[in-house]
């Protein structure tokens, strides 16, 4: 049993990015697959879908496709955890940090779902903030 799902997921990334890979499997979660369709949305994600396990109708994984740039540089460069299962970050709408001067994300649980730091801020929700990616 992993003690932190969230954590699991941004290191999964990472280390798909660092390997160069095209195509990564992360353990489905509605949470995780909200994170995926944010990812996605900001252009940091080629493209994710959620799939059944082959032979098990019940547990489902996220086929994520990797994005590069024309060079073969990474589009995302760094995903880290910021509210952590012993450490909860949560801040206002004011206080939601903007990520390398506007260039990242700030990825926040609002009552309203899963949104960027700028959604939040214009939609004046604060929330948790899951994580910062850029």
């Amino acid at each position: 049993m992993l003690s932190d799902p969230i954590g699991d997921f941004c290191t999964r990334i990472r280390n798909g990015y660092m390997a160069r890979k095209l195509k990564i499997q992360i353990p489905y979660s509605k949470l995780k697959g909200e994170m995926a369709k944010v990812l996605s949305e900001q252009g940091y994600l080629k493209k994710f879908e959620v799939q059944s396990l082959p032979n098990d109708k019940i547990r489902k994984s996220i086929a994520i496709e990797l994005k590069y740039d024309k060079k073969g540089k990474p589009v995302l460069t760094k995903i880290e955890r910021i509210s952590k299962p012993g450490l909860r970050v949560y801040k206002g709408s004011k206080g939601i940090p903007r990520v390398l001067s506007g260039l990242g994300i700030a990825i926040v649980s609002t009552p309203k779902g899963l949104l960027t730091g700028k959604q939040a801020k214009k939609k004046n929700l604060g929330g948790e903030i899951i994580c910062q990616v850029w």
